[in-house]
């Protein structure tokens, strides 16, 4: 930089000095003179500094959005101050009607009070089940994880313990009598570790495998087609998010889990966990590639690749609900996986078979 401030290879102008100036003698640049105004009067000075940048060489900043709404911001305290105050007023009006309600000694004080009981009671029952909830999905991974402690120990006794736990967790559903009676047929000629639980695998968790695949697959197809055929997005993402919660609860109850919308929730979130570690997430978009046909599909029809998306994404979320709700790890059956659910998202239902005509 100069000491005009003007960078080293701008172009010099010329200039009138004075030959005697002492000022060249010590090396020093004089100053440029300042320009003259134009005749005739106007602002033509001040639109060019404008147009060259402005104020004297130095660059300002222009004003951004986070500079411009610097500050308090009022409105935000605004709305937050309204909005308490309503949620406050209304409180204060429920609890004064309802002790206004309770003090009168007619029928009114008397359907308060009776109301009163009911809601108490009924919340009191609501928050049983939820903790009971819980504990039944704390229980069902307290299994998982001694019987795979059993497994790799090769420890008979444990062995043994994990499966009378596994027995009496299905004792009083009618549709496990059959799995649970031959289990106990073959269960005395069973002596080597190991053994014992790869018949229990093949005789009880098989058949709940089997209905658990098929609840995946009605509800991924519940999901396609919502998606494809809902006019509207806000529909869309309530319905896939009601049915996936409503599907990781009929899959925990199908293992022995029941649990409440707490427990839902729960489930849910070891699920994405699930799914996070193992990948699975990112193998959806692959999947539908490989089997659907995603890139066709949203050719032909974005609707119609939103439910193929959507449908996949239930699938998986099913099938690894599965493995985290399944009191024994898959050592012999097949696991349910979402590759197969796929290749049957979009099949329609076979058709029954027509009656042989009567004989004459």
């Amino acid at each position: 930089m100069t000491s005009n401030g003007l960078p080293d290879d701008a172009p010099r102008r010329p200039r009138v000095f004075a030959v005697d100036d002492p000022r060249l003698k010590a090396g020093v640049e004089p100053p440029d003179p300042a320009p003259a105004p134009p005749a005739g009067g106007g602002d033509h000075g001040g639109k060019r500094a404008a147009q060259a940048g402005g104020t004297g060489g130095i660059r300002v900043p222009w004003p951004t959005a986070a500079g411009v709404s610097g500050g308090v911001r009022f409105g935000a305290m605004f709305v937050s101050a309204v909005v308490a105050l309503a949620t406050l007023a209304a409180t204060v009006s429920f609890f004064n009607f309802v002790s206004v309600a309770l003090a009168r000694d007619d029928w009114i004080g008397w359907t308060a009070a009776a109301l009163l009981g009911i809601a108490a009671l009924s919340g009191l029952v609501l928050i049983g089940r939820e903790i009971m909830g819980l504990l039944r999905l704390g229980r069902l991974g307290q299994l998982r994880r001694d019987l795979e402690a059993a497994i790799a120990d090769n420890d008979a006794k444990a062995e043994r313990t994990g499966l009378a736990r596994l027995k009496a967790l299905y004792a009083a559903r009618p549709e496990m009598r059959w799995p649970l009676a031959r289990l106990a047929e073959h269960e005395r000629d069973i002596h080597d570790p190991g053994a014992l639980l790869k018949l229990a695998d093949r005789e009880l968790m098989a058949p709940l495998d089997v209905e658990a695949r098929r609840m995946v697959l009605r509800s991924a197809k519940r999901v396609a087609t919502v998606s494809a055929l809902s006019p509207m997005a806000l529909i869309t993402v309530g319905y896939v998010l009601s049915e996936n919660l409503g599907l990781l609860r009929r899959l925990a109850a199908l293992y022995g889990g029941r649990p409440g919308v707490l427990g839902s929730l729960r489930l849910a979130k070891l699920v994405v966990g699930h799914l996070i570690g193992t990948g699975g997430v990112a193998l959806t978009d692959d999947l539908l590639g490989q089997f659907l046909g995603q890139d066709i599909l949203r050719r032909l029809s974005a609707r119609l690749g939103e439910g193929a998306f959507n449908g996949a994404l239930t699938a998986r979320l099913g099938a690894a609900a599965i493995e985290v709700v399944r009191p024994l790890a898959n050592i012999e059956s097949t696991p349910v996986r979402a590759r197969d659910i796929l290749t049957e998202l979009f099949k329609s239902e076979p058709s029954e078979p027509a009656a042989p005509p009567p004989s004459r």
